[in-house]
């Protein structure tokens, strides 16, 4: 295990690398010859390299940055829906190499175990660790409580790193996505960022003083009944225009479908609004004024003027940009600083990234130096 400036230090490197030994001084508050002397073992090990001499504009001479040796394996990251599979192979930044989608053959826990394997036999390259990711409370491996699995006190961390022989983390799905953007995303560098996901849930996370806020609630779901609209449509508990009844693409499918008469999907909605069709552009704009509500509502509670948006659904910001600029500035305070928005790309991938990040994550603070 690695001391505490021994993980400062190979956290810094990853992600920041290339970096310069004044950055990192700056950055791990150490002197020079502290720092010489805490890069040693990673240099000896062929954990860390140095790359040739660059200009270091802090001091005006050549210096050899440090970076994370580029043959440290491969990770991957899976993400769990009630039905499917989301798996993506990345490098140790999290950058994808590779990716997959398969549906499960049954929701229980075995089944799922026998399914990760078969998409981890599809990757090529030499795996140092899995990360899964879900929606629900996990705790230390084991998953409390799954909704769309029906899974309960399974511990499955463990039963798919006795199948596989890896290192295996299993994480909230938001707390994995928040991580991922933290590392090695649109939030990296920033001190505090909310994350709001939108697709076919409402998922909410908090990151302040550059650490995720992990709560047992994280996997409650607690943001998607926020009231974002008083004359919205009814979510399936009855809750009228939350978060959950405006913003979720099989609310905002419906109600679409419902006023054209036909079945569609949320491609073909985002489609339509973009063709200026004028009952999926109402639909958007709605959709769009309750995710305006929505962020400026999280920076205000939270203090954290920067937002990640993510999830399947977030193509919606294409199509409902100016309603949800205006719905931000209607309920952010003119002296408060502006609200900076990261989009980060729609999909699952993202997600399965994130189950990946914190496999990388857990490879870093289980690392042994030689002594």
């Amino acid at each position: 295990m690695l001391t505490e400036s021994e993980n400062a230090l190979a956290e810094a490197v990853l992600i920041h690398g290339p970096i310069s030994r004044s950055a990192l001084t700056s950055r791990l508050g150490l002197s020079a010859a502290s720092l010489t002397r805490l890069a040693k073992p990673f240099l000896d090990t062929g954990l860390l390299i140095e790359l040739d001499d660059v200009v270091d504009g802090s001091v005006g001479r050549p210096t050899r940055p440090l970076d994370i040796a580029p043959d440290r394996g491969f990770f991957v990251g899976i993400k769990l829906t009630g039905d499917t599979l989301h798996a993506a192979l990345t490098d140790v930044r999290a950058t994808l190499v590779d990716s997959s989608t398969r549906p499960l053959t049954a929701s229980d826990p075995s089944s799922v175990v026998t399914d990760i394997r078969a998409a981890i036999d599809d990757f090529d390259g030499d795996i140092r660790g899995i990360g899964v990711s879900l929606g629900g409370s996990v705790d230390d491996g084991v998953v409390e409580f799954a909704p769309f699995l029906d899974w309960h006190d399974v511990p499955f961390a463990a039963m798919l790193a006795e199948a596989t022989g890896l290192p295996v983390t299993v994480e909230n799905d938001l707390v994995a996505l928040a991580e991922a953007e933290r590392w090695f995303g649109m939030g990296r560098g920033l001190p505090g960022f909310s994350v709001i996901t939108i697709g076919e849930g409402i998922g909410y996370a908090v990151v302040a003083h550059n650490e995720v806020v992990r709560t047992r609630e994280v996997g409650a779901g607690l943001g998607g009944h926020i009231p974002l609209a008083a004359n919205g449509p009814l979510c399936d508990r009855g809750h009228r225009g939350c978060a959950q009844a405006m913003l979720t693409s099989g609310s905002i499918t419906a109600q679409v479908s419902g006023a054209l008469r036909r079945a569609v999907d949320y491609e073909e909605f985002l489609a339509l609004t973009a063709d200026g069709d004028p009952a999926a552009t109402a639909v958007a704009d709605a959709a769009g004024e309750a995710l305006g509500r929505f962020i400026a509502l999280a920076a205000n509670l939270t203090m954290q003027p920067a937002t990640v948006l993510a999830g399947d659904g977030i193509g919606l910001f294409a199509v409902a940009e100016p309603a949800i600029r205006r719905a931000i500035a209607a309920d952010r305070d003119p002296l408060a600083d502006p609200i900076e928005l990261y989009i980060d790309e729609p999909g699952f991938t993202a997600w399965a990234r994130g189950a990946a990040a914190v496999a990388i994550q857990s490879a870093i603070a289980t690392l042994s130096l030689a002594r």
